[in-house]
């Protein structure tokens, strides 16, 4: 039996807070954290729209994070290792691993490099393990990938892409990837950084050129608009056609000669069907022999994010102390109900 906490309940922090409680032979749902303010005292179930489930709930994480508190705490609230870096921090100094789904935590050796250092010493001091994950990075376009690989005697290099509908997502995803910005103001997002498209490009490139033990020499990035040629609309956004409904963002990984061994395409963008794009999630491998995988429509990305983080628990609670990826550990599985 895990002892789990959850911090951040939002979509996909609820949606953890659920499937723990629908593993109640493995994992007890021990606190939930969040920053919104309750009426009185709270309760997580209460907080998420289930009712009262006898779990406490609380907005200052020091009154909750005490060492050994619980064996796990699954960490969702924000996307890069920066903004989440103080806050594992306390969790592994609290003596409680941690799985969290800020994307640039899935390999922050690539970007944040000092700052992985210091945590994995962290870890290490405090016999606890800590991982990044989720579904993109942290599964469709990395370790997905690197699995696929193993039937190859020999891989040249690596084509993939995530085609999926960005719909169901809130305000904060689409003012991130653009949506309902006419072209001009796309191009003054991406240049003053509101507008960043997927986060997570270089994480998971940097994954698997250390899995195929290639040397990187340098990545490179495109972002483009995805202009609609018709009407569309979320509950959050509206778009008009000549409107940006998404962002067709490209990350490429190169090696020490300069040659391509990775192409990564994301596309997002709302209702695509509309405009009879079917989504999907597609890798070729070319190699021998040559690999070519598609998955139609695309795994959705609320329910992989969640289910990512919660399988992912037994295994990094087996897994030796320090910060690790999942090209480190075994290969991911679901807890069954039993």
């Amino acid at each position: 039996m895990y002892r789990v906490i959850v911090w951040g309940l939002g979509s996909m922090g609820s949606g953890m807070v659920k499937l723990i409680l629908r593993k109640p032979s493995k994992l007890k749902l021990v606190a939930g954290i969040d920053i919104k303010k309750p009426k009185g005292n709270a309760d997580v179930g209460e907080m998420i729209g289930l009712g009262n489930i006898n779990v406490p709930y609380y907005t200052d994480p020091s009154l909750v994070i005490k060492e050994k508190a619980a064996d796990i705490v699954l960490l969702n609230i924000n996307s890069f290792t920066k903004a989440v870096f103080k806050e594992i921090k306390m969790i592994a100094e609290a003596k409680i691993s941690c799985i969290t789904i800020a994307e640039e935590m899935s390999y922050p050796w690539a970007q944040e490099p000092e700052l992985a250092k210091q945590l994995d010493e962290i870890a290490k001091k405090n016999d606890v393990t800590i991982l990044g994950t989720g579904i993109n990075p942290g599964f469709v376009l990395d370790t997905l990938i690197v699995s696929l690989t193993g039937v190859c005697l020999d891989v040249e290099r690596i084509e993939a892409s995530r085609i999926n509908d960005l719909s169901p997502f809130g305000k904060t995803v689409m003012e991130t990837q653009g949506v309902g910005t006419t072209v001009e103001q796309f191009n003054e997002g991406l240049k003053s950084g509101k507008i960043v498209g997927h986060v997570g490009f270089p994480e998971s490139i940097s994954m698997i050129f250390e899995a195929m033990g290639w040397e990187l020499g340098r990545i490179e990035q495109s972002r483009e608009p995805i202009i609609s040629t018709t009407y569309r609309e979320t509950p959050v956004v509206k778009v008009e056609p000549g409107m940006v409904a998404g962002c067709r963002h490209i990350g490429v990984g190169y090696d020490k000669h300069g040659t391509e061994k990775v192409r990564l395409i994301h596309p997002q963008q709302i209702h695509p069907e509309i405009e009879a794009i079917e989504t999907g999630d597609y890798i070729k491998i070319y190699g021998d022999p040559f690999v070519s995988m598609s998955i139609k429509p695309e795994i959705p990305g609320g329910k992989g994010t969640i289910s990512m983080a919660v399988n992912m628990i037994p295994i990094v609670k087996d897994a030796p102390a320090g910060l690790v990826t999942m090209i480190d550990l075994p290969v991911p599985r679901a807890i069954a109900n039993v």
